[in-house]
Formats: structure tokens, C-alpha cells, sequence
């Protein structure tokens, strides 16, 4: 009985064993086919000059067809530079190599290049600084305006926020009437295009400094702000860097501070420095505690304190309406000064309202020339 129930299935193990179907050399076959794969890719790329001979073929340049703004393609057509004094040369004499022609009209012819005697190589780049005849940066850099050309009442407008949005600077420069001031904030990708730009364009630049406002780090202004209670070579040094991101401008505009602008132990030795370098210092007037009158003076600082924030609400009959208040502050006193940040909605108001500036008889000036 065992020998009969053993038979069969020792018959069944040896079919299993020997009557599967015949092994097939898949793995030989792949690497056949690989191997004539790259034999063939091998004679083809020394047999034929062109590996891509016989393919249809044609060469296109790519060019842009979106229209660029004027003012950023001038400045772009040349070596990155920056813009110096807009009159380094006799009137009527002719402008020097290099130089290029202002694009709004009546606009002084600008030469692209710093003045080397006012500036100082250090760690971050190159610094402004009183020349050794004791010419200043700011009465360089500064636009050319006479006084004596508008004796009835005047306005200043210092445009901030500059820099940061490449394309909306140019924009801005491009709408923006010359006798308009532009501060430039300092962490632009392409600051030294943008000032270019904007000093090409007959403007006269601020740079906006970032200072320590009460409740900082909640409201921060920015990388190397300006701290109370840090030592002064520290503060410094975060004023160096700061001050190397372009160059040309005429002095300095705070971005937030209420805190900082209230300690004179921690801004005197700030505004010792713009002193010693003759550069000014224009207050936001954000701040009644603000002690940057008193140090200005002491210090021999070019300065003048801004009297409205033009756009403290965005909206355009908000802005036009600032700007009525502006005149009326111009009429009384005899000059104001606005700041207006660079949103498209603030630029478009204030070109409108620029425009017809003359015939109320209020002169627009740059901020320079109301500073003291």
C-alpha cells in the first residue's frame, strides 16, 4: 500500500522538476541589444561629422518684444556706474566724455561717474567722504537748483521705498518730474542700476537708513538697523555697510527710529560721522522726540525736517488731499517738504498733481534746497 502511494507522487515531484517549459536567456538578450545599442551610437558620432545631420534644423534669435522702460536702457547700454555731480563742468562748456543727457526736459546733463576724491575704500565698498579742498557729497551730488529762481512759496517731495521692486523704480524714475528727490532703500539686487538710472534722469538720491523704532524687533526696518544701547563703533559699522550699497546721494533719510532718533547718546556719533563725511540728514518727522535738529546742528549736518507723509493712506483723493494740506503748509510758512512712498498709485497722483504745481504759483524744488 505505501509502495503504491509512493509511486505516484515521486512521479509527480519528477514532473515538476523536469517538465517546465524551456529557460529563456533574457538577461543575455538585454545586454546584446545594449551592447549594439552603443556600438551604434559609437560609429555614428565617428562616421558622421554632424550627429544631428538630417534632422530639420533652423537657427531664430530670441529677442524681447515687451517695450522697456527708456530711462533703465540708457543707463543699462554702458558700464554700471554711478552718477556724480550734475554740474562738474562750466555752463556752456562741453559736457565731458561719458556724460549723458538727462531725460526729462530741462533736466542738467549728468556724468556717470563718482567723484573719486569723495569717496573712501573700506571692508563693504567704497563710502562718501569730504574731499581734502573740503568739498562735501552733499553739495556735489546735490541738483543745481537756484533759489533765486523761485522766490514765491516752495515744495520739496522725497519719494522713499526706492530700489527694492527693479522695474517699479524705473517707473517711477520715468514718470516722476527731476526736481523730485529719491531715496533708495539699501537691499535693492540692482541698486547701482536703478541710482544710474535715476540720476541719469536729472534726480538728485537719499539714502534711506534704517534706525531702531520703539517696538523693534516686532516692527523691524531691516537688516544692520541701528540699535539703541549698542556700542558705537558697532552702530557704525552697520552705518558703513549701509552707506556701501550705492553711492552719489546726497545724505541720509531715516526709515523708522522713533526710539533711535530719541537717544543722543546713541545718534550723536551718527551724525558726528555724516559731519565729518558732508553729508545731510533730512528727519521723516514721523517722531516729536526726534533730537536729529539739534545734533545736525551741532555738527555742521545739512537738515531739514519733512512736514507730512503724503500716502499714509494709499488711496488716491486721500494722497491729492495730503497734497492740498501741502500747499496750504507751503502758503503759510513759505516751504514744505512731503514724503511719498513709490507705490504706482502714489507716483501717478503726485506726476499729475507736479504738473500743474506752477500755475498756483508754488515752486517744486529738490529737497536740498530747503535744507539748512
Amino acid at each position: 500500500m505505501a509502495n503504491d502511494l509512493s509511486t505516484p507522487l515521486t512521479g509527480r515531484r519528477r514532473l515538476r522538476r523536469g517538465s517546465g517549459r524551456p529557460h529563456f536567456p533574457v538577461a543575455r538578450l538585454l545586454f546584446g541589444v545594449i551592447t549594439l545599442i552603443a556600438i551604434g551610437v559609437v560609429l555614428r558620432l565617428v562616421l558622421v561629422e554632424e550627429p544631428n545631420g538630417g534632422l530639420p534644423s533652423i537657427e531664430a534669435g530670441i529677442t524681447n518684444t515687451q517695450t522697456g522702460n527708456s530711462v533703465a536702457d540708457s543707463a543699462a547700454s554702458g558700464p554700471v556706474t554711478l552718477t556724480a555731480d550734475p554740474v562738474q563742468y562750466p555752463a556752456g562748456a562741453a559736457a565731458p566724455s561719458g556724460a549723458a543727457p538727462a531725460d526729462n526736459a530741462g533736466a542738467p546733463t549728468t556724468d556717470t561717474t563718482i567723484l573719486a576724491d569723495l569717496s573712501e575704500e573700506t571692508s563693504n565698498g567704497p563710502i562718501p567722504r569730504m574731499s581734502s579742498s573740503g568739498e562735501t557729497p552733499f553739495g556735489a551730488y546735490r541738483y543745481p537748483f537756484d533759489l533765486a529762481a523761485a522766490p514765491g512759496p516752495k515744495i520739496a517731495i522725497i519719494v522713499t521705498g526706492l530700489g527694492i521692486n527693479e522695474q517699479g523704480s524705473y517707473d517711477a524714475i520715468s514718470q516722476l518730474p527731476d526736481l523730485v528727490t529719491l531715496a533708495f532703500a539699501p537691499y535693492g539686487k540692482a541698486l547701482e542700476r536703478t541710482v544710474s538710472a535715476a540720476r541719469g534722469g536729472g534726480h538728485e538720491i537719499m539714502l534711506e537708513v534704517p534706525l531702531e523704532p520703539f517696538d523693534y524687533p516686532q516692527n523691524d526696518p531691516g537688516p544692520h538697523t541701528l540699535l539703541t544701547g549698542e556700542p558705537p563703533r558697532q552702530n557704525l559699522d552697520k552705518l558703513f555697510w549701509l552707506m556701501s550699497r550705492f553711492g552719489a546721494y546726497t545724505g541720509l533719510i531715516n526709515n523708522m527710529g522713533a526710539r533711535f532718533t530719541a537717544s543722543a547718546a546713541d545718534f550723536a556719533p551718527v551724525m558726528e560721522e555724516l559731519g565729518s563725511r558732508g553729508l545731510g540728514y533730512i528727519d521723516d518727522g514721523s517722531s516729536n522726540r526726534s533730537v536729529a535738529e539739534q545734533l545736525a546742528g551741532a555738527n555742521k549736518v545739512p537738515f531739514a525736517r519733512a512736514g507730512m507723509v503724503i500716502d499714509a493712506n494709499p488711496a488716491r483723493a486721500s494722497i491729492l488731499s495730503a497734497l492740498a494740506s501741502l500747499e496750504a503748509q507751503a502758503l503759510d510758512q513759505g516751504s514744505a517738504i512731503g514724503i511719498v512712498s513709490a507705490l504706482p498709485i502714489s507716483v501717478q497722483a503726485l506726476s499729475e498733481w507736479a504738473a500743474e504745481l506752477d500755475s498756483k504759483g508754488i515752486a517744486l524744488v529738490p529737497a536740498s534746497a530747503l535744507m539748512k
